[in-house]
């Protein structure tokens, strides 16, 4: 006779779909792109209400994991798709318009993480990690000078500088299978060093918008660190 106690979930059933539906991305069964089955199919494939696939549908959607295409169903969301890239470039000028930004990589090299950086990527100080430092520019005018801090062993093989692309996340999906579920972020104001006023073509001192970002993949992993440097004359940091 089995004495174990049985697990019971807390989490609302939705949520429990929700996850059940995230591993199936993150074991490959659905790539971006392809179309997932409907609500009521995986309703009937898990056991619950087609109201409770919809609810952590409507979720998936929001945090741009899962598109909705009128009259063609719900497709697993590619990091190429506009609405993904501003899920997470949130720099945009107080004219309201959304624009893309272009990028032009300084260096590529590898490192050993310090204390700060281990902490945030949640490994052993010491690991080895790739810096990408680079620029950042909106309607041609360089407004951010940003670090992207990857662990290593994640990201085998990353590019030289001159081969690294302007859609990282991107990159990162479709080169090692790494797929950006959400970031965490924090920011604060600071003044350009005399390295970032070079980068940004601005003095020495002028206020910055620091924001520390730490991305996760779908399986909640800390892959990615990004310090950006954010100029915010005619500029404003959106919330979402």
């Amino acid at each position: 006779m089995n004495t174990q106690p049985t697990e019971i979930s807390l989490k609302p059933l939705y949520q429990q779909v929700r996850e059940r539906l995230l591993l199936r991305l993150i074991d490959g069964d659905w790539i971006a792109g392809d179309v997932i089955p409907s609500e009521i199919q995986l309703a009937r494939e898990l056991g619950v209400s087609q109201g409770t696939v919809r609810k952590a549908l409507d979720e998936m959607v929001r945090d741009n994991i899962l598109r909705r295409k009128q009259g063609r169903g719900t497709f697993v969301a590619s990091s190429e798709d506009a609405e993904f890239v501003f899920q997470f470039f949130r720099l945009q000028p107080d004219t309201g318009d959304r624009v893309m930004p272009a990028s032009v990589v300084i260096s590529v090299r590898r490192e050993k993480a310090n204390a700060s950086v281990a902490q945030l990527l949640e490994i052993t100080r010491g690991t080895e990690i790739v810096k990408i430092e680079r620029v950042r520019s909106l309607n041609d005018r360089p407004v951010i000078a940003e670090t992207v801090i990857l662990v290593r062993a994640l990201f085998e093989g990353f590019p030289s500088a001159p081969e690294v692309p302007n859609n990282l996340y991107n990159l990162y999906a479709k080169r090692w299978g790494i797929r950006i579920g959400r970031a965490d972020e924090r920011l604060k104001a600071g003044g350009a060093s005399p390295i970032e006023a070079e980068r940004l073509g601005c003095a020495p001192n002028t206020p910055l918008l620091r924001v520390e970002r730490v991305a996760r993949d779908l399986s909640n992993r800390a892959v990615e660190l990004r310090l950006s440097n954010c100029l915010t004359d005619g500029l404003h940091y959106t919330s979402g």
